[in-house]
């Protein structure tokens, strides 16, 4: 099942509350179109180009299963990439909007540099719902060439990076943090929050870093080939990152049937505003509104799937637009596993340090407690972790469950 709407954006609700914290574009404003955008000074050679091996997530023909490689139904029109000018070396620049990213394959390894200015129009920055201006900066990301497929999740915080060099974050640092114990994490595309998301369904750090936490249609636009999937970005893990142009891959979440839990719940930001959440129907607001139910969908639970041999991830018009997760082994990339990328900031709010991800808590004690083994506990809780979700998932109640769950380590997302 999809979101409430095929779009990124959702129809407003009754209330409308601004957050001053990194945002692009209030009311979808762009600056002006350029007349020279990207720009190959150094084109790929032609063995770069237009393969078709597991490397390059041929996505021609009938999708896999995600989990077990086996095929059920093909969506329609799932169509090659394999003419991308981005599988190889490449130099992107572009004057008019500053953009610099240099990407390199060597001994296994696409090393991306790049100054993370993207190569096309953003919303006005700064803006009403977002202090922070765009500035240049200066990264070098490493991820595999050759990723290795493992099947299990991995959270991160920073999913990939577009292959302008721009990053894709799809969380945020805002919350909604009960007296009652609950911490409601706040999606980023969602409209009862103002994060100052511009067209792109992006905004901009305190550090200066714009980044997407969806789809951007004019880059989209910008690197279509003519085939259903465009090829986009390249994940942490290695594996490939798509969006397909007739929606052909669904998303495996949905919204949970569980009215939300938490009272006296103070939001994030500036205005300290206080809310009761309790009672209240998920709507997409929070990440917690969402649960994932494996098989309902085309995607995983890292919004990946095995397309004819080769894993890939899509980026959607539904949850979870850009994946939480990731399916490659991760273990030769710095600063990838729980959470956070190399040279890139944490999402965060305005002057907000959100700090660095802590280490996974041990759930040996709470599973034995629960009858159950660690790995069912993991799987109920999913990703992000919900108590909620996986309190009806297991059969007990929430406050069993809180009751002997380790609690969430200080300045982290709870488990709302």
């Amino acid at each position: 099942m999809t979101s409430p709407t095929s779009s990124c954006r959702r129809v407003a609700p009754l209330i409308t509350i601004a957050l001053a914290l990194g945002a692009c574009g209030s009311g979808g404003d762009t600056t002006d179109a350029p007349d020279d955008t990207t720009v190959f000074e150094d084109a790929p050679t032609d063995e770069t180009v237009g393969t078709s091996d597991a490397n390059s997530a041929d996505v021609a023909g009938t999708p896999d299963d995600p989990a077990d490689g086996t095929a059920d139904d093909e969506p329609a029109a799932a169509t090659t990439d394999g003419g991308s000018a981005f599988l190889g070396d490449y130099v992107l620049a572009d004057d008019a909007f500053g953009t610099m990213t240099e990407v390199t394959v060597t001994d296994g390894v696409r090393t991306i540099s790049t100054n993370a200015l993207p190569d096309h129009e953003t919303g006005e920055f700064p803006n009403s719902a977002n202090p922070n201006a765009i500035s240049a900066q200066d990264q070098t990301w490493a991820f595999p060439a050759e990723p290795t497929f493992t099947n299990v999740a991995t959270e991160v915080r920073v999913t990939g990076v577009a292959v302008n060099g721009v990053k894709f974050e799809p969380g945020t640092a805002e919350t909604a943090t009960c007296a009652s114990g609950e911490v409601h994490r706040i999606e980023g595309l969602q409209d009862t929050f103002l994060l100052g998301m511009d067209d792109n369904n992006a905004h901009v750090q305190p550090t200066g870093e714009y980044h997407y936490h969806g789809i951007a249609d004019v880059l989209v636009e910008a690197k279509a080939t003519g085939d259903d999937l465009v090829l986009i970005g390249f994940a942490v893990d290695g594996h490939l990152m798509y969006h397909s142009l007739s929606d052909a891959y669904s998303s495996s979440y949905q919204l949970s049937a569980a009215p939300r839990t938490g009272t006296d719940c103070v939001v994030s930001g500036p205005g300290g505003v206080t809310l009761d959440l309790a009672g209240t129907s998920p709507d997409g607001t929070y990440t917690s509104d969402f649960v994932y139910v494996e098989g309902s969908g085309d995607l995983d639970e890292c919004n990946g799937m095995t397309i004819n041999g080769s894993y890939a991830y899509l980026v959607t018009d539904d949850y979870p637009f850009v994946g939480r997760c990731v399916k490659g082994d991760v273990s030769g990339v710095a600063g990838v596993a729980g959470g956070g990328a190399p040279g890139a900031a944490p999402e965060a709010g305005a002057g907000e340090d959100v700090g660095a991800p802590p280490d996974a808590p041990d759930l040996t004690e709470a599973a034995e407690s629960l009858g159950i083994g660690v790995d069912e506990l993991t799987a109920a809780l999913g990703q992000p972790p919900s108590v909620e979700n996986a309190a009806a998932t297991l059969g007990v109640t929430v406050d069993e469950l809180r009751a002997v769950l380790p609690p969430p380590p200080t300045g982290t997302p709870g488990q709302g």
